[in-house]
């Protein structure tokens, strides 16, 4: 099972929450929102108990209330016009990680969460940077890694072709990024003019 993390908050037990899903938007106008889940299915969203804002500043109860497309429809607790439910637009919806089903530590079985930190090295022992976190933006996964040299972060598909081991109890991840993905040209073959 993965569920995504996205973000790096922290509650009292020094244990980053979960991100299960964000509000994409407003479904109707009693207060539904839709929800992109990042749960393997989907409608598990609202299977943890209350959900919170990334800064712990506002609880909701969460009800799933059915699927439009992949999107899970979601009552939150407090929302109930679609003014309220479309001012959630872009809110990360957290679980402490306490609510969340232990992971065996086989293959899928850890969260996005548990990424975060891991060392990226290549097959060849070559040291890329530190996986700063998973993104999705609509087209597939994406580790999010800071190059050991600096500068800012890159994407990388989080695919098989990629990503070749993960070592959740080692820290860190085994990949095979395509060519130029941590060239500082962006360019490979530069100096071969």
């Amino acid at each position: 099972m993965r569920i995504a993390a996205m973000g790096d908050g922290k509650r009292a037990t020094g244990v980053p929450p979960v991100c299960l899903g964000v509000v994409v938007g407003a479904h109707g106008v009693r207060g539904l929102v839709r929800v992109k889940s990042f749960t393997a299915e989907p409608e598990s969203v609202a299977a943890y108990g209350p959900v919170e804002t990334k800064d712990g500043a506002r609880r909701f109860a969460i009800e799933a209330k059915g699927m439009v497309k992949d999107l899970v429809l979601c009552r939150l607790e407090g929302v109930s016009g679609r003014d309220a439910a479309e001012a959630l637009r872009g809110t990360e919806l957290y679980v402490p990680r306490e609510r969340l089903p232990e992971t065996d530590g086989e293959e899928e079985g850890w969260y996005h969460a548990d990424l975060a930190g891991c060392q990226a090295v290549g097959r060849d022992g070559t040291v890329y940077g530190r996986v700063v976190g998973v993104q999705n933006f609509g087209a597939g996964d994406l580790l999010d890694i800071a190059p050991e040299a600096g500068g800012e972060t890159v994407l990388m598909g989080f695919t098989d072709e990629n990503v070749l081991e993960v070592d959740i109890a080692g820290r860190r991840i085994v990949i095979d990024p395509p060519i130029g993905t941590f060239d500082e040209g962006n360019g490979a073959g530069e100096d071969d003019a």
